[in-house]
């Protein structure tokens, strides 16, 4: 065993990440540019609620949007459709974007032209918490199908996130899905978390996220009144 060096690799590739992450949240500081970092399962509705948000907010906020999938540029697709400028990040297997990858999207965007910039990550509960983004805020949506057990089952992702979005709010009364237990879970592991329920196909709630995120943007941006 003394002959064998040991390097931990993926401590290295952390402690990078965090550096460049923190040199992005200085850039967008300096740039007056608001970039949420958002997480989920897939199927949770992250573009759904993308895409909500941006018709509540496109007559206060100047908005564009980064895109992360494995393959398909179908979210980007849905994005551009409403007129707001999207960049799509192909990770090519990658389950999760890191601050390099942001950058590069980044990069081909004019920050001065955008008040908010989204980050739609790859879908899923594990990968994408581990890495910085750097992001301004993280958020994460939860939906009521997915059950009210994922915070035991995914604390690290429930503990990074400033938000959770619990989405699907319309099927609450057709599952056996407790609000109260899911506050309580969230709340042991970050007591600092807003939790907001909405719907995205009734459009319940979204007018109390779409005030957060545009009191949260106009605070960071030196907007606000």
């Amino acid at each position: 065993m003394k002959n064998i060096r040991l390097i931990e690799v993926k401590e290295g590739i952390l402690s990078d990440n965090e550096r460049l992450a923190d040199e992005l949240r200085k850039q967008l500081a300096k740039e007056k540019t608001f970039l949420l970092n958002l997480m989920a399962s897939p199927g949770a509705g992250k573009t759904s609620l993308i895409l909500k948000t941006i018709d509540a907010l496109k007559d206060d906020l100047r908005i564009a949007v980064i895109e992360a999938d494995i393959d398909s540029i179908v979210d980007s697709e849905k994005v551009a459709a409403v007129g707001i400028p999207a960049v799509q990040l192909r990770t090519g297997g990658f389950c999760h974007l890191d601050a390099s990858m942001v950058k590069k999207g980044l990069d081909t965007m004019d920050l001065n032209a955008f008040d908010l910039i989204f980050i739609e990550n790859v879908g899923n509960l594990v990968c994408p918490a581990e890495f910085d983004t750097g992001a301004v805020k993280n958020a994460m949506i939860l939906s009521v199908p997915e059950g009210d057990d994922k915070p035991l089952k995914y604390p690290l992702m429930f503990t990074v996130c400033d938000v959770l979005i619990v989405n699907k709010m319309d099927f609450l009364e057709l599952t056996d899905f407790d609000m109260q237990k899911l506050r309580e879970r969230v709340m042991i592991l970050n007591p600092e978390i807003r939790i907001i329920e909405v719907s995205c196909r009734t459009g319940h709630g979204i007018d109390i996220w779409a005030d957060w995120l545009r009191n949260e943007v106009k605070a960071f941006t030196g907007n606000g009144n």
